[in-house]
């Protein structure tokens, strides 16, 4: 699994477990063409799965989900 690590040592949040998709930035782009910045996220669901016969919690995209990328707990 993809895991990405901060300086602090712990995991960054708000990534998805599976693809590790995260937000993209861009401009917003108005009918004048005024650019502002603006923040695309990931849809995101926390969800149990099974890993190494182990439950656990993680956020998964839900492309991953319906993709069957993980197994979710029961």
């Amino acid at each position: 699994m993809l895991y990405l690590i901060t300086e602090g040592g712990g995991k960054v949040a708000r990534v998805c477990y599976s693809c590790g998709k995260g937000n993209i930035s861009g401009n917003k782009v108005s009918h004048a063409l005024n650019h502002t910045k603006r923040v695309w996220k990931p849809n995101l669901k926390k969800v149990r799965i099974v890993e190494d016969d182990k439950v656990k919690r993680e956020f998964v995209c839900t492309r991953c989900l319906r993709s069957n990328k993980v197994k979710r707990a029961l």
